[in-house]
């Protein structure tokens, strides 16, 4: 058993991604970190680095809109930590362009349920275990398309909007129970594995400090977590310097 206050971070993917920031920050701050994704060897490179640097790290292979293997999830953070997460992030998310005809039902339920349906159960889940104690941090991962639909991206924005959704009805129910529920609006490309291999193009054009740092990021969702409850920030968004808005 773990005598150190645990942090759930869904949504851990390669190493240079955001998931994986959440969790080297997080640990960096004494957290016992879980990670949870569905890449194992992905997962397990994650915590091996954080506690190569003396940190905490359990990788746990999760679907997170498989209810049965989110509540598994917290299951085993409150078995192995003792108690209830401190912190919660949920960071899952996929995109892509698709012209709207050719959408179809199955791309865009996938969409669905991994932009806000995972989130709802994940956010379930760290209600019930956390707003009994009175304390923690409950933060999701948004996006422009949280806040506009644009052309070939209904599937996303639709997903990432419903996810915002949940964030803010959370903030109301449990705020008042001393539950810190964030939204994170990521305004801009991320500066990590996914755009690099997938798009270098994108990249080199958007030139120095262009694209969103992930480190920048993680240190931003730190620092809503360690807010003092009189100034709790709802609802923040991060973007580059140079990224219009």
């Amino acid at each position: 058993m773990s005598a150190q206050p645990a942090a759930i971070i869904v949504g851990v993917g390669a190493e240079a991604g955001l998931g994986a920031a959440l969790c080297r920050r997080f640990a960096r701050a004494g957290l016992h970190v879980f990670a949870a994704g569905r890449t194992p060897p992905r997962l397990e490179a994650v915590a091996t680095t954080i506690r190569i640097a003396d940190g905490a790290a359990t990788a746990v292979v999760t679907d997170t809109t498989n209810e049965a293997q989110v509540i598994a999830l917290f299951d085993q953070v409150e078995r192995e930590a003792g108690a209830a997460p401190e912190v919660v992030v949920y960071n899952a998310g996929n995109n892509m362009f698709v012209d709207f005809r050719k959408t179809d039902a199955a791309l865009f339920e996938d969409m669905w349920r991994v932009g806000c349906f995972g989130g709802f159960l994940v956010g379930r889940e760290a209600a019930r275990r956390m707003a009994p104690g009175g304390r923690g941090s409950v933060f999701f991962t948004g996006a422009s398309g949280s806040m506009r639909g644009r052309p070939g991206f209904a599937h996303f924005a639709a997903a990432k909007a419903g996810l915002r959704m949940i964030a803010q009805a959370m903030a109301r129910e449990f705020g008042p129970q001393g539950l810190h529920v964030a939204h994170v609006i990521v305004d801009g490309g991320i500066n990590g594995e996914r755009l690099r291999t997938y798009v270098p193009q994108f990249v080199a054009a958007k030139g120095e400090d262009g694209l969103l740092d992930i480190d920048a990021i993680a240190e931003a969702y730190w620092q809503l977590h360690v807010q003092h409850p009189t100034a709790w920030t709802h609802e923040i968004d991060l973007r580059p310097a140079k990224e219009p808005f």
